[in-house]
């Protein structure tokens, strides 16, 4: 049963992309072979006009030499009839130096070789080895004769000698010195200057004159062939500079090479375009469906507002925890349904600081209701919504619902409370005995006064002011017991934290007082440096002698083995850099290394009856008051614990 048309396969579709390259690519090899093969036809008609310029050239300068030579001979005659040459033979003389025959100069010498003259009249130092050179040759070969070439700088001079017979007698030579440079300057012409670049070389290869400076563009395209005359060596190197590749094939041959290039790159971009795209859309939906897991799984609510404030996307979480849903929320405008009416001003406040960015980085807490009517804390984050433009196009907000954080917080801060309360309790219970002597001192003398007042005045024996003076006595007693007794109450009752301007002397004097009797039990004297004008700190009075008080008592404890005469406690108060600070001074045996580094934590203690909760309560205190505890060996032995608090908070 036909199941209709398939689609159709992978491999199939592959080559539907495949077959208009290939194609291309067939058009664009050939075209490449028909380029190849014009440029090997054009490169070696090039080498054939190469080598017959080269030929012609050196035709031309052969016959340029021949010509010179006559020119010599022709004149020789003239130069030997006389010692000094006639006006006539010195312009022509005038007339080879200078035209194009290519001489430096002429010299005409005598069968011996001596020099009878010269043309310029000045001989070069190189001169007399080239002429002997010259005249060698000719005398040798019967013939016009060359020297060997010199090397620059003497401009690849050689000379060339022809010899003069009067009859069968040898009568002397006339000699002209060349210059290479000159006779390359003269003999080749612009067009051949044009193509290529002309050089000579010796025997060696070396280069001793050529015709421009300027390297040749296609050195490999070359021709050499001897230079003779002068000979001995000497070599034409010509080199041609241009190909002469006509343009407008190689134009129209790169114009469809590059179409077919271009054609098979935009199928090839196209082709990868489209596996991009599909590969993208597929990585699209499965980010899309990752982030929208991501967000139904978060606790954090997200919510978008464009620069109006006007709410343009909101979270399951935010819907959630508000109570509306998103289709409701999106498109809110302020003032919104869940800000609490009661505090609408203040809410209204944020929003617009929010909306001119001036958020806090830390976040605002904020309080709202939900769609129910249920109350509850939020922390709030906003940051700027940037688009892919780079501009601000609104600001995205986090919530965070802290009613139960906040809930922990006020159940830690009363357990923290309880459990300051209840270590005030333990270090009064710690004290009773100390403190039972202390109150029992003023209630004897309370009760001696009373009975010796009663008993004057049962009997009749004394005056009434001296009755009147016992009982001033006893109440300055009674009151001395109330202060004890007022002291400790204030220190253990439980009450709410109380934060006011607090001057640390007093706070140290009120501890001193506690402790008094206790320091007396056990034989150890108390000394306060106070120092004076100190600005009042924002503390707890009460919390503040409940740290001086125990980290008094401790200093009590490490002097238990100390000799009676070092039983010293001090403490001072001074201002160090905007801090107050307050240093608690012992003279006991110190605290190891070991001990020190848990000296504060909970539950530590190095005492057989300790609970290990007074210093860390005392650490937590001093926290709380923005402040820092620590301690330090004591240069004299013992131990100095030093409590800073800020001046303000």
């Amino acid at each position: 049963m036909d199941s209709g048309p398939r689609a159709p396969s992978l491999h199939a579709s592959e080559w539907y992309w495949r077959l208009p390259a290939l194609a291309l690519l067939a058009l664009a090899a050939g075209i490449v072979g028909f380029v190849v093969l014009t440029l090997q036809q054009d490169r070696e008609d090039q080498r054939a006009t190469l080598v017959s310029d080269v030929l012609w050239l050196e035709q031309n300068l052969r016959f340029q030499f021949e010509r010179n030579e006559g020119l010599l001979n022709q004149l020789a005659p003239d130069l030997f009839a006389s010692a000094e040459p006639d006006a006539a033979t010195v312009a022509r003389l005038r007339q080879l130096t200078q035209g194009d025959a290519g001489f430096q100069r002429v010299v005409w010498v005598d069968a011996r070789l001596s020099v009878k003259g010269a043309w310029p009249p000045e001989l070069r130092p190189e001169d007399p080895e080239m002429i002997a050179q010259a005249a060698d040759m000719a005398r040798a070969f019967g013939r016009p004769g060359y020297g060997y070439a010199e090397t620059p700088p003497n401009e690849g001079s050689f000379a060339v000698a022809t010899a003069w017979h009067d009859g069968h007698s040898l009568v002397g030579y006339v000699i002209a010195v060349y210059a290479l440079r000159h006779v390359l300057s003269a003999q080749v012409p612009w067009w051949f200057s044009e193509r290529y670049r002309l050089s000579v070389l010796n025997q060696r290869g070396v280069e001793v004159a050529a015709k421009s400076q300027v390297a040749a563009l296609l050195p490999e395209l070359s021709y050499e062939l001897p230079f003779d005359p002068p000979g001995h060596g000497l070599t034409l190197k010509v080199e041609a500079y241009r190909n002469g590749v006509r343009l407008v094939p190689l134009a129209f041959a790169g114009a469809v090479i590059v179409f077919a290039a271009a054609t098979v790159w935009s199928l090839l971009m196209l082709r990868r375009h489209m596996r991009r795209r599909q590969h993208a859309e597929q990585a699209l939906r499965h980010e899309m469906a990752v982030r929208k897991a991501m967000e139904d799984s978060l606790l954090t609510g997200l919510r978008a507002r464009d620069l109006q404030g006007r709410i343009t996307y909101v979270n399951p979480a935010f819907c959630r925890m508000f109570g509306w849903s998103a289709e409701e929320m999106v498109g809110m405008s302020p003032p919104m349904p869940y800000w609490l009416p009661d505090d609408l001003e203040h809410t209204r406040a944020v929003h617009d600081r929010i909306l001119a960015g001036n958020a806090p980085s830390q976040g605002i807490e904020l309080r709202f209701r939900r769609k129910n009517g249920e109350k509850f804390d939020a922390l709030l984050y906003e940051a700027p919504l940037i688009d892919a433009d780079g501009r601000q196009t609104g600001w995205m907000g986090s919530v965070l619902d802290i009613t139960e954080r906040r809930r922990a917080e006020e159940l830690a801060r009363q357990q923290q409370e309880k459990l300051q309360t209840n270590a005030r309790l333990v270090t009064m219970g710690e004290m009773a005995s100390s403190l039972a002597h202390e109150l029992n001192q003023p209630l004897a003398a309370i009760t001696s006064y009373a009975t010796g007042a009663l008993n004057a005045l049962r009997t009749g024996s004394l005056p009434p002011s001296e009755i009147e003076t016992a009982i001033e006595k006893l109440a300055q007693q009674a009151t001395r017991a109330g202060q004890i007794i007022r002291r400790v109450h204030d220190f253990v009752r439980k009450r709410e934290s109380n934060f006011r301007p607090t001057v640390i002397n007093a706070a140290v004097k009120e501890s001193f007082e506690l402790v008094q009797s206790e320091a007396r039990r056990r034989g150890i004297r108390l000394e306060a440096e106070l120092s004076p004008d100190l600005p009042p700190v924002h503390a707890d009075s009460v919390m503040l002698e409940q740290v001086l008080v125990n980290l008094i008592r401790n200093g009590f404890d490490a002097m238990r083995d100390t000799p009676a005469a070092r039983r010293v406690l001090s403490v001072r108060t001074a201002l160090v850099e905007g801090w107050v600070r307050v240093s608690v001074t012992d003279h006991g045996a110190g605290i190891a290394a070991e001990v020190g580094e848990r000296l504060f934590d909970a539950l530590f203690t190095t005492k057989a009856e300790g609970m290990g909760m007074g210093l860390n309560i005392c650490r937590s205190i001093v926290e709380l008051h923005h402040g820092r505890l620590w301690f330090e060996p004591n240069p004299g032995g013992g131990t100095v614990f030093q409590l800073t608090l800020p001046i303000k908070v």
